[in-house]
C-alpha cells in the first residue's frame, strides 16, 4: 500500500529540515519551505517563489498542501467572523475570528479553533455537545484553521495577522491532546506566525488526567476550565463528564497544575437563569475555589436550538459578579462578540445556517 503524502502544514521546522534533508535538499530549503507555509500562509506550490521546481517535484511525492475549502464566513455586526470549512475527507468545521479595537491598544485579533469534529462531551448547554463526535483533528488541520484565515483576510488587509489563539471550538482540546500541542509549537515558532506563548488557551470541560498531563509541559499558556456549576448535583446535570471527575477531582488536579506551572487558572461561568445564578451557588462557587490563585469568566449562557437554557437579565450578571468579589473572587463578564450569527460560546455546530448559502 502506498504511504500517504504528509501535511505540509502539519509539520514543524524540524521535521521539514528532516524531510528536505532526505530528499538529498540541503536543510535550509526546509527552513525557507516552513517560512513560505506557516508564516506566509501560501496554498500551493507555485506561490514558493525561490524554490526550485526540481524541490518543488520531490516534495510534492512526500507532501501535499490539504487548505481547508472554505463552504461560509458570515460577518457579526460586531466585526466577528464565522468560517465554516470542509476538510479534507468532507468533514466540516467552524472556526471564529474575533477582532479587538480599544483607546490604548492597536487592533488585535483572536482566532478560536476547533480541534474535533463534533465532541463525545455532551455538555447539556453546547450545540457542538448535540453533534456526533466523529474524528480527532490533525495538528495540521489545526493550525491550518489559523493560516488559511491568515490567507483569506490578506487579500484584503495585507498585514492581517492573528495575535491570540485559544482552543475553544468543536470538540474537547485535552481529548487530542499530542495534536493540540504540536500546533502550539507551530503557531508559536518564531520563523512561522510567531504567535505569543502566553497568548495561547487551552479549554477543557475538566478531564482530570490531561490537565495533570498538560501541567507536567510546564508551558506558559492559559488553562481555561468549563466549570459551569458549584456543586456535583448541579454540574451532574449539564456537565456529563462531572460523573466520572467529579469537581473534588478536578480542584485537586487544578491545584497541582497551578504549583507545577506558576501559572493562574481561568475558570468558565456560563450562568444560566434560575440553575446557576442565586446566591447559594456563589457561596459555594467562593467555598470552592477559595486558596486557588485563578479568575473567573462569567458568561451569561448563549441560546442554542434547543433554547432550554436561558440568560439571566443583566442586573442579574452584575449582581452575581459583585458578590464573587465581595467574597475575594476575580471575576469579570465575558464580552460578548457574535451570538446574532451563532459564533458565540457553545454555538458552534458546523452546519449551514439557514437561508445562508455555501459559495
Amino acid at each position: 500500500m502506498k504511504e500517504a503524502k504528509a501535511d505540509i502544514r502539519g509539520l514543524t521546522l524540524e521535521e521539514m529540515k528532516e524531510l528536505l534533508t532526505s530528499l538529498g535538499e540541503k536543510s535550509f530549503r526546509g527552513q525557507q519551505i516552513f517560512q513560505w507555509v506557516q508564516d506566509k500562509a501560501v496554498q500551493n506550490w507555485t506561490e514558493m517563489r525561490n524554490i526550485g521546481q526540481e524541490t518543488k517535484t520531490k516534495l510534492e511525492q512526500y507532501a501535499e498542501f490539504t487548505p481547508h475549502k472554505l463552504l461560509t464566513e458570515r460577518i457579526s455586526h460586531d466585526g466577528t467572523r464565522k468560517f465554516l470549512w470542509e476538510l479534507k475527507d468532507g468533514r466540516n468545521i467552524e472556526s471564529v475570528l474575533l477582532h479587538h479595537t480599544g483607546d490604548i491598544t492597536k487592533t488585535r485579533y483572536t482566532v478560536c479553533l476547533s480541534t474535533q469534529v463534533g465532541c463525545p462531551m455532551g455538555c447539556g448547554f453546547c450545540a457542538t455537545g448535540k453533534l456526533k463526535f466523529t474524528r480527532n483533528l490533525t495538528a495540521g488541520e489545526i493550525a491550518g484553521q489559523v493560516l488559511d484565515i491568515t490567507y483569506h483576510r490578506r487579500k484584503v488587509e495585507n498585514d492581517f495577522k492573528i495575535n491570540n489563539v485559544v482552543y475553544m471550538g468543536m470538540g474537547e482540546p485535552l481529548l487530542n491532546l499530542a495534536a493540540v500541542l504540536k500546533s502550539i509549537r507551530i503557531l508559536n515558532h518564531e520563523q512561522g506566525q510567531n504567535i505569543g506563548i502566553r497568548r495561547f488557551t487551552i479549554s477543557t470541560c475538566g478531564l482530570v488526567p490531561q490537565i495533570r498531563e498538560l501541567a507536567r509541559e510546564k508551558l506558559d499558556i492559559v488553562l481555561a476550565v468549563s466549570l459551569h456549576a458549584p456543586t456535583n448535583e448541579l454540574r451532574n446535570q449539564i456537565m456529563p463528564v462531572n460523573q466520572k471527575y467529579p469537581l473534588e477531582e478536578l480542584i485537586k488536579a487544578c491545584r497541582e497544575y497551578i504549583e507545577l506551572t506558576g501559572r493562574r487558572i481561568t475558570f468558565e461561568y456560563a450562568l444560566v437563569k434560575g440553575f446557576n445564578d442565586g446566591l447559594k451557588e456563589v457561596h459555594a462557587l467562593v467555598k470552592l475555589l477559595r486558596g486557588l490563585e485563578a479568575n473567573v469568566n462569567i458568561i451569561p449562557v448563549n441560546t442554542t436550538d434547543n433554547n432550554v437554557y436561558q440568560r439571566p437579565a443583566l442586573t442579574e450578571v452584575y449582581r452575581f459578579v459583585k458578590a464573587l468579589e465581595d467574597n475575594g473572587i476575580k471575576a469579570v463578564i465575558r464580552e460578548e462578540k457574535g451570538s446574532d450569527i451563532q459564533a458565540a460560546c457553545g454555538q458552534l455546530a458546523g452546519t449551514y445556517p439557514v437561508n445562508v448559502a455555501p459559495r
